[in-house]
C-alpha cells in the first residue's frame, strides 16, 4: 500500500512538469514483466525444480559510484566522466567491462552529490514520507550510450547476480525510479530499455522534444524544458538584435539534431537566414573538427547559433583556439553557455544565451565543500576528484607528491564549489522532490528562462553573467526584459546580414540558389511604394495619388487645368478680352458714323449685330478658362456653339444681302422687296434657333460634365469637361461647318460684282480664313493632352473671331478714320474701285 500510494503522489507531481496520465500502473506491472523474462530465461537450459531455479545476472555486475541502502531505492545517473574506454573486439575472448576515461566533469559530480543531498534531506524531514528511509544508487554513464544501456539494465535489475528466490522474482533493491540522464541521446536509450518495465525516469537535464512523444517514452518525464522553448526563444532572441544573417553548429545527436532542427524551423519564420548549418560529435575524426572550424572561419555570418553539448563544443572550441577565427559572436544553448567549464575560452566573450533561472537550496553548499580527506578516500571518484585537484595522491607513494590532509576545498575554483546560484542543481533537486512528495510546490515556470551573457570580471577572468529574462507567456515582442549591460565579442560585428536592408521605395528580390536573406533591392516601379524596410513588395498608390521620388509615400496628384494664374490662360484670356474691347470699338466707330456711305452702303443693321455676336465670340473663350464646374462645362460650349452661329447667320445675311442688291440693279428686277430688313432678320433668327434647339436636346440628354481625367497622365489629374453626348458636340460643330461653307460659297459667287459697296471680297477671305481654323481644329482638339485641348479650342474660337472682325471691318474703318475722302456716295458708285 505505501508503495502504491508512492507512486500516484510521484504522478500527480511530475505532471506538473510535462508529464501526461500513466505513470503508477508501472511499478508492479514492471515488477509481473520481470517475472516473466526471469523465468524464460531459467527455462532455458536451467532445472526447472523451483527449489534449485536460479535467476543470474549476464556480464559483470557494474558498482555505483554512490550508493546507500533504503526501503526504496532510487536511481541515479550523470555524465561525471567525459569519455568511454574503446575496446576493439576480437569476438575470441570475453569483452572486458565498460569503463570511462577523461577527466572528471565537476558540474556533473556536483549533481550526483545534490541528489545525496536531497534524499538526506528528505530522510531527516519528519513531514515527508516519514518512517519511510530512501536510499539511492547513482552511477557513471560516462556520457555514452553503451555505458547508460548497461546502467539501465542493471537498475532495472538489481545488483545481486543470483535474485530467484522461490516464487518471488522481485528483490528489494530494485530502483522505484531513475533520475537522469543529463543528455537526450542516452536518456533516450535508457527510456527504451525501462520503459517496458514501466519504471520512471526523471531528467534534470534532457531538453530534446523527442523526449515528449508519449508513445515511444510513456516513461520519461522531466525537470526542465524541453528544446522546443529554447529554440523559439533562441529564435526570437536573434530575431530581437535584427541578426538575420547567421551560422550554426549542433551535436551530431539527438540533443543537437532535434534542436537545430526545431531552431532553423523557428528561424525561418522569424525570417532569419542561415549560412551553414554543420554537425559533429566529441568522437569524430579531427580532420571532420577541423572541417567545421575551418567552415566557422571562412563564413561571411559573425553570428554562430551552437546547439550542442558541452562536451561537444569543447573539441571544436580547442580546435578555435589553435588557429583563431575571425570574431564570431556565439548564441548558446543551455547545454553549454552555463556550463561553467566552458568560460576558460576567452575566444567566445561577449557570449549570449538562455539558462534556466537561478535558485537558492539552504545548506547545499555546505554539504558539497563538507568532504574529508577519509570520506574522499572511500569513493574512487571522490579520490580521482580530490587528487586532480590538489595535484597529489592519497594513500601512499614514494614518487608523487601526498596529500597531507591540509588541503581546503573551499579554496578550490571549480564548477564542483561554484559560488554562483544553482541552475540545473535545482533540476536534481526537484526530481529527487518530486519523486519523493505527491505535490511540489514550488515547480518552475517551463517558459521562463534567464538571459545569461559570459563577460570578463575585474580580475580577467570570464564569468557567467544574467542580464535579463525571456517569458514566453508574454506578448508577443514583449518577451525579453534585458535589465543588464551585454558583452559583446570584442570586435565590430561588421556582417550580421547576408544582404543589407531594402529601405522604403524598394522591395526585396531573392537571388536566385540563396537562402531568403540574400536578395537584391529593386526599386518600386512607376506608381508603387513600399513604406517599410525589407518590403517584399509594393503596392500601388490609390488612384488620386501618385509616389513622391523616392517612392515611399503617395502624395495627391497634382491638379491640372487651364488656369488664370498661369502664363497661356493669362495670354488667352488678353486675347479675348482685347478681340471684345476690340468689336466694341468697331461698333463705336460705325455708330459714331452711322450715317455716312459706307457705313449704310454695308447694311448697318447686320453689321452692329455681327459686331455684337463677336463680342459674343470672344468673351465665350474666358468660360473655357478656370476650374470645370457642372456649370461652366454646359455654358462653354452651348455659348460658343449659339454665337457662332449667330454670327455666321449675320454674314451669312450680309452675304445674301449682297447678292439681292446686285440682281436688285437688273432691269425689271424685284428680288429686293423678298429680302428686306425683315427676311434679313428671320434669316438670322431661324438659323440660330436651329443652333439653339440643338444645345437644348443636347443639355438635356446628356449633357457636358466636370471629368477627373486619369489617364492621360498618369503622374497628375487633369480636370476637364466631358462632352456628354459626343453627337452633340459634333452636332454643334458640324451646323456651325455647315454654315460656314454655305456662306464661303455664297461669298465666291459675289467676290466679282463691280460695285464698289461689294463686301462679297471681304467675306470670302474671312470664310476661308474661318474653314482653315476650324479644319485645323479638328485633328489638333483630337490630338491635343490635357489642358492644351481647351487651349487649342480657345485658339480657333479667337482666330476665327479675329479673321471675321479684321477681313469684314478693318477695311471699312480705315476707310472711316483715316481715309475720309473716299467715304462718299460718288466714290461708292464709281465701280472697281473699292
Amino acid at each position: 500500500m505505501e508503495i502504491s500510494a508512492l507512486f500516484i503522489g510521484l504522478r500527480l507531481a511530475l505532471s506538473l512538469f510535462e508529464l501526461n496520465s500513466a505513470l503508477v500502473n508501472g511499478y508492479r506491472e514492471g515488477l509481473k514483466q520481470r517475472a516473466v523474462l526471469t523465468e524464460a530465461r531459467s527455462n532455458d537450459g536451467v532445472s526447472t525444480e523451483a527449489s534449485s531455479v536460479k535467476c543470474k545476472l549476464q556480464g559483470t555486475t557494474r558498482l555505483p559510484v554512490f550508493s546507500m541502502d533504503g526501503d526504496y531505492i532510487i536511481g541515479g545517473v550523470f555524465s561525471i566522466h567525459h569519455y568511454i574506454h574503446t575496446v576493439k573486439h576480437n569476438y575470441t575472448t570475453m569483452p572486458e567491462p565498460l569503463r570511462c576515461t577523461g577527466s572528471i566533469d565537476t558540474r556533473e559530480l556536483r549533481f550526483s552529490r545534490a541528489m545525496i543531498f536531497a534524499i538526506e534531506e528528505i530522510n531527516n524531514s519528519t513531514k515527508l514520507l516519514p518512517g519511510i528511509r530512501l536510499g539511492y544508487q547513482i552511477h557513471d554513464s560516462c556520457a555514452s550510450v553503451p555505458m547508460a544501456v548497461q546502467v539501465a539494465f542493471q537498475l532495472s535489475n538489481g545488483l545481486d547476480p543470483v535474485f530467484y528466490t522461490g516464487d518471488n522474482c522481485s528483490q528489494s533493491d530494485t530502483v522505484m525510479a531513475i533520475i537522469g540522464e543529463s543528455g537526450s541521446t542516452p536518456s533516450i536509450s535508457m527510456s527504451r530499455v525501462i520503459g517496458p518495465f514501466n519504471i520512471p525516469q526523471v531528467s534534470h537535464f534532457a531538453t530534446c522534444a523527442c523526449l515528449s512523444n508519449k508513445q515511444e517514452y510513456p516513461s520519461f518525464f522531466r525537470t526542465i524544458p524541453n528544446d522546443q522553448f529554447q529554440a523559439d526563444a533562441l529564435a526570437k532572441l536573434v530575431k530581437h538584435f535584427s541578426w538575420t544573417w547567421i551560422g550554426a553548429v549542433r551535436s551530431d545527436s539527438e540533443y543537437g539534431n532535434n534542436g537545430m532542427a526545431s531552431f532553423l524551423d523557428a528561424a525561418h519564420k522569424e525570417g532569419i537566414c542561415v549560412e551553414y548549418s554543420e554537425s559533429f560529435y566529441r568522437t569524430d575524426p579531427r580532420s571532420k573538427i577541423q572541417r567545421v572550424a575551418d567552415v566557422i572561419r571562412r563564413s561571411t555570418a559573425t553570428v554562430v547559433v551552437a546547439f550542442a553539448a558541452s562536451g561537444d563544443l569543447m573539441i571544436l572550441f580547442e580546435e578555435l583556439t589553435q588557429k583563431p577565427s575571425p570574431p564570431r559572436q556565439w548564441i548558446g544553448s543551455e547545454a553549454w553557455v552555463t556550463d561553467p567549464n566552458m568560460l576558460r575560452f576567452t575566444l567566445c566573450t561577449g557570449t549570449i544565451g538562455f539558462g534556466i533561472q537561478q535558485s537558492v537550496i539552504p545548506g547545499l553548499r555546505d554539504f558539497l565543500l563538507d568532504l574529508s580527506p577519509t570520506e574522499v578516500a572511500q569513493s574512487p571518484v571522490l579520490t580521482e576528484f580530490w587528487e586532480h585537484a590538489f595535484k597529489c595522491r592519497l594513500g601512499k607513494s614514494e614518487k608523487v607528491v601526498l596529500c597531507d590532509g591540509t588541503e581546503d576545498i573551499t579554496t578550490l575554483q571549480s564548477p564542483y564549489t561554484n559560488k554562483q546560484k544553482f541552475r540545473i542543481t535545482n533540476m536534481v533537486y526537484k526530481a529527487v522532490y518530486a519523486i519523493a512528495h505527491a505535490v511540489h510546490n514550488t515547480v518552475l515556470n517551463i517558459q521562463i528562462y534567464e538571459l545569461v551573457n559570459w563577460q570578463k570580471s575585474k580580475s580577467g577572468s570570464i564569468e557567467l553573467v544574467t542580464v535579463g529574462l525571456y517569458d514566453a507567456s508574454l506578448p508577443v515582442g514583449q518577451e525579453f526584459h534585458i535589465n543588464k549591460n551585454i558583452t559583446w565579442v570584442e570586435d565590430t560585428l561588421v556582417h550580421i546580414f547576408c544582404s543589407d536592408s531594402c529601405p522604403p521605395g524598394t522591395r526585396k528580390v531573392l537571388q536566385k540558389g540563396k537562402p531568403i536573406c540574400c536578395y537584391d533591392c529593386i526599386p518600386c516601379p512607376e506608381g508603387e511604394i513600399s513604406n517599410a524596410t525589407d518590403s517584399p513588395d509594393c503596392f500601388p498608390c490609390p488612384k488620386e495619388f501618385w509616389p513622391n521620388a523616392e517612392r515611399n509615400i503617395c502624395f495627391p496628384k497634382p491638379v491640372e487645368f487651364l488656369s488664370y494664374n498661369e502664363v497661356l490662360g493669362i495670354i488667352l484670356a488678353a486675347f479675348s478680352v482685347g478681340g471684345a474691347c476690340l468689336a466694341v470699338i468697331t461698333a463705336a466707330v460705325f455708330f459714331r458714323h452711322r450715317t455716312s456711305p459706307i457705313v449704310r452702303a454695308n447694311n448697318s443693321e447686320l453689321s452692329f449685330l455681327l459686331l455684337f455676336s463677336l463680342t459674343l465670340c470672344f468673351l465665350c473663350s474666358l468660360t473655357f478658362i478656370g476650374t470645370p464646374s457642372e456649370w461652366s462645362c454646359m455654358l462653354r460650349h452651348t455659348a460658343f456653339g449659339i454665337t457662332f452661329v449667330l454670327c455666321i447667320s449675320c454674314v451669312l445675311g450680309k452675304t445674301i444681302v449682297v447678292l439681292m442688291a446686285f440682281k436688285a440693279t437688273l432691269p425689271g428686277s424685284n428680288v429686293m422687296k423678298w429680302f428686306g430688313p425683315p427676311q434679313q432678320r428671320m434669316t438670322v433668327v431661324s438659323f440660330t434657333f436651329i443652333q439653339v434647339l440643338i444645345c437644348t436636346i443636347w443639355l438635356v440628354l446628356r449633357p457636358p460634365f466636370p471629368l477627373k481625367n486619369l489617364t492621360i497622365y498618369k503622374e497628375r489629374i487633369i480636370l476637364e469637361c466631358a462632352l456628354g453626348s459626343v453627337v452633340g458636340f459634333w452636332a454643334v460643330l458640324g451646323y456651325i461647318g455647315l454654315l460656314a461653307v454655305f456662306c464661303f460659297v455664297l461669298a465666291v459667287l459675289a467676290r466679282k460684282l463691280p460695285d464698289n459697296f461689294n463686301e462679297a471680297k471681304l467675306i470670302t477671305f474671312s470664310m476661308l480664313i474661318f474653314c482653315a481654323v476650324w479644319i485645323t481644329f479638328i485633328p489638333a482638339y483630337v490630338s491635343s493632352p490635357g489642358k492644351f485641348t481647351v487651349a487649342v479650342e480657345i485658339f480657333a474660337i479667337l482666330a476665327s473671331s479675329f479673321g471675321l472682325i479684321l477681313c469684314i471691318f478693318a477695311p471699312k474703318c480705315f476707310i472711316i478714320l483715316f481715309k475720309p475722302e473716299k467715304n462718299t456716295k460718288k466714290h461708292l458708285m464709281n465701280k472697281n474701285q473699292y
